[in-house]
């Protein structure tokens, strides 16, 4: 099996101008490991061949070594694109949700019509809004934070519960976003530059849950606790997996009714949770949902005793699987380090 392995920001996507001219951050940092980490996980499976394509101005060791074709310029970036997409048998891509990248991505992919391994843009166009997620959520009873939408150049609103969290309303990762404390805090930032979320703080702990999907088997993994920077930005740091047992099951119970309540999933799924103090859940709340590989991948992939790229290439394609972990937790960091 040929599999088209793509990642936006080491495969070439910022040459076309967005998220800046050069890729970097954080965003690169992530999608380095993770696009390293799955690339050897399936080529360590007999009978897979693994294609990426590389921006020419990444240089990164864990990528050069990786088979792929080198692309220096937009057009390039386009062509080469569609042609291993054309000459596939699946595609699993890798990109942010921001400025509607991975939808756009996900559309070019589904329109020559390869195999998806990672879910479709049905899904993505749901949950890469976060303002949408939330209210799809909510109106079937699953609890995620209060919130509105601010639109460019105008105040953030004062007569809103403080602390809140202001996030893109399209955004990938903690960019662009930070927590706001206080009044205070709102009236100095001003306004935004793009359309943002302010939604209501919640303490707790930090969480997330990754699921396997496919048309027989929604696979839920241990959940971990991710560890964000305490700063107010949000920034992702890495995590621990597993979470204890009796509050790992918790959050895996809340991840499940969110798929339930959005379109089928087909790959491999991320949904970031706080978990509060209630033993029963009833301060947990659903921040949002990742629709592509997430960078809990790099710790998941050490806990398990199995090949976790085969075993979310089995489920996608339509098998049932069964996972055997370690007993040892995991802590990894946001660069792929365990």
């Amino acid at each position: 099996m040929k599999i088209f392995l793509y990642e936006y920001l080491t495969g070439g996507g910022t040459l076309d101008g967005r998220l800046g001219e050069m890729p970097s951050g954080s965003l690169l940092i992530e999608g380095t490991a993770m696009v390293a980490a799955l690339a050897e996980d399936l080529a360590a499976l007999p009978g897979i061949q693994v294609d990426l394509l590389r921006d020419a101005r990444i240089d990164d060791p864990r990528l050069e070594r990786l088979p792929a074709c080198i692309v220096r310029d937009a057009d390039e970036h386009r062509s080469a694109f569609s042609r291993m997409s054309s000459v596939a048998d699946s595609v699993i891509l890798i990109a942010p949700e921001s400025e509607g990248i991975l939808l756009d991505r996900c559309r070019c992919a589904e329109a020559i019509g390869t195999r998806m391994f990672s879910p479709s843009s049905t899904l993505i166009e749901v949950v890469a809004d976060k303002h949408r997620t939330a209210a799809v959520l909510h109106a079937v009873g699953i609890p995620v934070p209060q919130g509105c939408l601010v639109s460019p150049n105008d105040r953030l609103p004062l007569d809103v519960s403080y602390p809140a969290v202001l996030k893109p309303q399209f955004g990938a990762g903690s960019c662009e976003t930070r927590l706001l404390p206080d009044v205070q805090a709102a009236l100095r930032y001003g306004s935004p530059a793009q359309t943002m979320r302010l939604e209501r703080y919640h303490a707790g702990l930090a969480a997330s849950v990754s699921v396997l999907c496919g048309p027989k088997q929604r696979l839920l993994l241990p959940a971990g606790r991710q560890l964000i920077s305490a700063d107010g930005s949000f920034r992702y740091l890495g995590g621990v997996v597993p979470l204890h047992q009796t509050v790992g099951h918790r959050a895996q119970r809340l991840a499940d009714r969110v798929l339930d309540a959005l379109p089928p999933a087909i790959g491999y799924v991320g949904i970031d949770l706080i978990l509060g103090e209630d033993p029963d859940g009833g301060q947990d709340v659903v921040l949002e949902v990742n629709p592509r590989l997430t960078t809990s991948y790099l710790g998941l992939r050490r806990l398990c005793r199995d090949n976790l790229a085969a075993m979310m290439l089995a489920v996608a394609g339509g098998d049932s699987v069964h996972l055997h972990w370690r007993d040892e937790p995991v802590a990894f960091t946001a660069d792929g380090r365990t």
